[in-house]
């Protein structure tokens, strides 16, 4: 159980930090930096749950909600492990297990079952809720960046990049499957596109 008293400590105001273990480290170290930009990742799905809250009410909606809780539990789970440098990891600690990794991809394909075949890029937008999905997709790419170069130098869990890799695939789905299915519009890339001056109304 994780209980906080204060709100702030103090200890980092010069730039330092402590992991899990209370290992201080600086507050650019590679791990800070990775289990960081998962807090950030964790922030942009709450966007996208509020946005998807304030559509009609459907057993849809609600159970796209379901999944997206899902994702900002494990996350969490996800930075906590980060957290840890590898000699303090403690036994019984949570870990991104391989069944994370296959519960995104049976998400992925069942969604992606409903969807037409992808003809183009995808350019961000066409509502809020597939916008939001597609900012938390280049979150979660940063972040698969930044635990590459963590693992290089020091090390993650075997898991840790299958699950972010295959969690920006369903990001990718998620954009599409709200755009097919819950009301939003879904904008492609049109390579070379000529410039429209129709935008001279004034």
């Amino acid at each position: 159980m994780v209980r906080i008293n204060r709100v702030y400590t103090r200890k980092g105001d010069r730039g330092n930090t402590s992991l899990v273990g209370g290992r201080v480290v600086a507050k650019d170290d590679p791990r800070v930096e990775a289990y960081g930009t998962v807090d950030e990742l964790n922030a942009v799905l709450g966007l996208v749950r509020c946005f998807n809250g304030e559509k009609p009410p459907s057993p849809r909606r609600d159970g796209f909600d379901r999944i997206l809780q899902a994702v900002q539990q494990r996350l969490f789970d996800l930075g906590a492990e980060l957290a840890t440098a590898p000699e303090d990891r403690a036994e019984g600690q949570l870990q991104i297990a391989k069944a994370d990794v296959q519960w995104l991809e049976r998400v992925i394909d069942t969604l992606n079952a409903e969807l037409p075949p992808l003809r183009s890029f995808i350019l961000p937008g066409g509502g809020a809720v597939s916008a939001f999905l597609h900012q938390a997709r280049t979150v979660c790419r940063r972040a698969e960046r930044i635990v590459v170069r963590l693992g290089r130098e020091q090390g993650v869990g075997e898991q840790v990049l299958p699950y972010l890799n295959r969690l920006s695939d369903a990001l990718l789905v998620f954009g599409r499957w709200v755009g097919a299915t819950l009301g939003e519009g879904e904008l492609l890339w049109e390579p070379g596109l000529a410039y429209d001056d129709s935008w001279k109304t004034w």
